[in-house]
């Protein structure tokens, strides 16, 4: 176990994207504050969620996804790396893709594939229309 209670495989990970990015420890300042929600005692006495800031980016983040104040200081250091890290490298996050999916979706098709869709319709509808049984001459 290391700094932060867990795998020092993935600290060394952590640790080595933070270096990547150029984010060091000192340029972080870092909170604690009490939780919210479910967790009892645990969470109404003691300060276990972490609250990181990144000064030179302006970067907040705040973890209370653990009871333990250790872990969620690593899981809140992992979030800042990835916030920081969709920044530099200009990735547009889940969210706003998600938006612009809905968005995509929400807008007027264009008249060809308006007339395709249709067509596809019509012929459809044809073909249901075939499969009626109706009584003929006797």
């Amino acid at each position: 176990m290391g700094l932060f209670g867990v795998n020092t495989e993935k600290e060394k990970t952590l640790t080595e994207k933070m270096a990547r990015l150029g984010i060091k420890e000192q340029d972080l300042t870092e909170h604690f504050v009490r939780s919210q929600g479910k967790g009892g005692q645990n969470v109404n006495k003691v300060a276990s969620a972490v609250y990181l800031k990144h000064v030179p980016s302006g970067v907040e983040v705040k973890c209370q996804q653990e009871r333990s104040q250790v872990l969620n200081r690593f899981l809140a250091r992992r979030l800042l790396v990835d916030k920081i890290e969709a920044l530099v490298l200009g990735q547009r996050s889940a969210e706003q893709r998600r938006i612009e999916k809905i968005r995509r979706q929400k807008r007027k098709r264009s008249k060809r594939a308006k007339e395709k869709m249709l067509q596809a319709k019509h012929a459809h509808a044809a073909k249901k229309a075939q499969r009626t049984w109706r009584p003929g001459p006797e």
